[in-house]
């Protein structure tokens, strides 16, 4: 029997995996595994055979390319049109650092075994050898903050919900991963879900917690199937429950499907969603860390977060500091979307330049114009100028520019693309959003749309460009999130790098 690895990934099957996967199951002699994406996006349906020498890539493939690869003899690794060679060997996934994503696209997501044989289950085995307090400490002394936006310290986040006095303490998974051009969480549940489930078993060791839910967002229904399938073998084989591997230790762990708001990416909405409410901001304090969920002490995470620790709690956190810069520590899995030749997942230390990331990994733009800017962070992220390419990927450098890493998504524009248009699209895309709840952002969002009409139709421009940088103060002082609070990023770089394009001088909107 010849083994070939098709994906099932969301992104593989938007362009046929499923009818590859389904042509090649039909043929004699192959056993056929469904894998996650190993995050080269271009090369999706992107078909693996198991050689002597190692996995053999062909793609992109069409069912009706499935007869000449038989004729060219691919399940013993021949040569054809698609070939790619040795997958480990393609620079693209060779000259990656992958700790969260090492088995994505490698292993069967719903495969134990598999989890198993590949590393899997080594950090939780750790951690229930250790007290909850020197799991905290691990998690603090690695430096690693949270991959959701914020970029907050995680450590200290388990300590403070590992010191908080109650009997029912709560682990959330934030994964309602709505930013444009972000599909991390989604890969990482639909490839490796087993990863996601230890990361929060040891959340729970470490901090005091026995119970935790995965908010997932709607729109993902593969990830919904391949995550329910995972609970249902981890509660099977002991890693979930009142018994973790033995250990007399409990954890169980729910999935929830959120409704489709935005809003609920942001952690006290979700925390509402969650409790049956409609998804609103609170005021902080308290903090969830305190009173979360149901009044409760939680620890609220994003997928990325979660999928960090355990490699920390396996390898110790002087290995994972070893990764990153400064006080960005670790891996990053960036992901490249928008006018992009080469699209996808990159998982790299931070450190890299955006640059690399750009146009090493992902050959420049598509249409093959000139780059123009690189959205980075979602829709409320800074637009970073072709000129400041060569900026590293970490934390304090985009910190300094009024930028954030947030959640590691790249949109790439070419120089035809309409900066006006893209500053517009930030209040129009708040103000479709919002939850309401404050002023700043429900109404101010609102009068940006209107503001931004007036300065492309060209009336009173100089005047609209003052009001304009009025609203953004407000909005960004007044806003009770980070909905209306980053909604100015956009607009104030585009102000700052494309001054012109809006009318305004380049002694206008600074930092």
């Amino acid at each position: 029997m010849s083994k070939v690895y098709i994906p099932l990934d969301s992104a593989a099957v938007a362009v046929g995996a499923d009818d590859v996967a389904a042509r090649v199951a039909s043929l004699k002699g192959v056993e056929l595994v469904r894998t996650g994406s190993r995050g080269m996006h271009w090369l999706e349906p992107l078909v693996e055979v198991e050689t002597p020498k190692g996995r053999v890539g062909y793609g992109p493939v069409t069912p009706d390319d499935v007869d000449s690869l038989m004729a060219a003899n691919f399940m013993e690794g021949g040569e054809h049109a698609l070939s790619l060679g040795l997958i480990d060997d393609i620079p693209f996934y060779k000259d990656q650092e992958r700790l969260i994503f090492a088995r994505c696209g490698i292993t069967d997501p719903v495969s134990l075994k598999d989890y198993k044989a590949h590393g899997g289950l080594s950090g939780l085995r750790k951690a229930l050898e250790k007290s909850p307090h020197d799991i905290a400490e691990e998690v603090m002394s690695s430096g690693l903050r949270g991959r959701g936006g914020a970029a907050f310290p995680a450590g200290i986040k388990w300590k403070t919900v590992l010191g908080a006095q109650a009997a029912q303490k709560y682990i959330v998974c934030n994964a309602d991963e709505g930013d444009s051009g972000t599909f991390a969480d989604r890969m990482i549940m639909e490839g490796d879900p087993f990863l996601l489930i230890e990361g929060m078993i040891i959340a729970g060791l470490g901090t005091g917690a026995d119970k935790g839910f995965v908010y997932l967002r709607s729109e993902y229904p593969i990830a919904k199937q391949v995550f329910t399938k995972a609970l249902e073998v981890a509660y099977a084989e002991g890693l979930l429950g009142d018994n973790i591997l033995g250990s007399g230790k409990a954890f169980d762990l729910e999935l929830f499907m959120g409704a489709g708001a935005y809003i609920c990416g942001e952690e006290t909405s979700l925390l509402d969603s969650l409790e049956g409410k409609r998804g609103q901001v609170r005021a902080k304090p308290p903090l969830p860390a305190l009173e979360g969920l149901n009044g409760k002490p939680t620890l609220v995470h994003n997928v990325i977060s979660l999928c960090s620790i355990p490699t920390i709690l396996a390898e110790g956190s002087a290995f994972y500091k070893d990764f990153g810069m400064g006080r960005s520590t670790g891996t990053m899995p960036f992901q490249l979307a928008g006018n992009i030749k080469h699209g996808g997942l990159i998982e790299k230390a931070f450190g890299v330049s955006l640059e690399e990331l750009v146009e090493d990994f992902g050959g420049g733009t598509r249409s093959g114009k000139l780059l123009k800017a690189a959205q980075v962070g979602g829709p409320l992220g800074a637009y970073i100028p072709q000129a400041m390419m060569d900026m590293p990927m970490d934390y304090e450098s985009f910190a300094k520019i009024g930028a954030g890493v947030g959640h590691g998504g790249i949109v790439v524009f070419d120089e035809s693309a309409d900066m006006a248009a893209q500053a517009r699209y930030a209040f129009e895309f708040c103000a479709h959003e919002s939850c309401g709840k404050c002023t700043p952002c429900r109404i101010g969002a609102v009068r940006g749309v209107e503001v931004m009409d007036k300065i492309i139709a060209d009336d009173s421009r100089a005047k609209n460009i003052t009001l304009m940088e009025d609203l953004l103060e407000v909005m960004e002082d007044g806003s009770l999130c980070a909905m209306g609070g980053m909604t100015p990023v956009p607009v104030k770089s585009i102000l700052r790098w494309f001054p012109d394009e809006l009318g305004a001088s380049h002694e206008k909107g600074g930092n």
